[in-house]
């Protein structure tokens, strides 16, 4: 029986741009340019003053580790533990992601530690974004 595998996103009209992106290794966020509101999940208004005058840009990929939980009990595709984070990017949005090249284990991983954007080609079409800390 082959093992199974973790399901994908399914890219919207909306969020094209950003999977696009992430094949040529480039994390890519949209910004207002109404109101300079940088935010993060795709979508073609701004959260913050509602306007439809919204640009990409390119992110640093870098952030701080906002958030986390390490997960023992692993839905069907996945192998446990592993960390579920979110990420506040130094542009300012907040994205979940997993925090990977680390232990799963509350010692080694803290809130506030510096991270930075890993590509993990899932497949030959697909690539993910994925975080590590930084070494201070």
């Amino acid at each position: 029986m082959p093992a199974s595998r973790a399901p994908l996103p399914q890219p919207t009209p909306e969020s094209q741009p950003f999977f696009d992106a992430l094949k040529q290794r480039r994390l890519l966020i949209q910004r207002c340019t109404d109101c300079g509101n940088a935010y993060y999940y795709p979508r073609p208004f701004c959260p913050a003053c509602l306007s439809s005058e919204v640009e990409w840009e390119q992110a640093s990929g870098r952030g701080t580790l906002y958030s986390f939980v390490i997960n023992h009990r692993a839905a069907p595709g996945f192998v446990a533990p592993y960390i579920i984070a979110v990420v506040e990017l130094d542009e300012g949005p907040r994205m979940m992601s997993n925090l990977v090249h680390v232990e799963p284990d509350p010692e080694m991983v803290h809130c506030e530690m510096p991270v930075e954007i890993v590509f993990d080609d899932v497949d030959d079409d697909f690539t993910l974004p994925r975080f590590r800390p930084i070494d201070s």
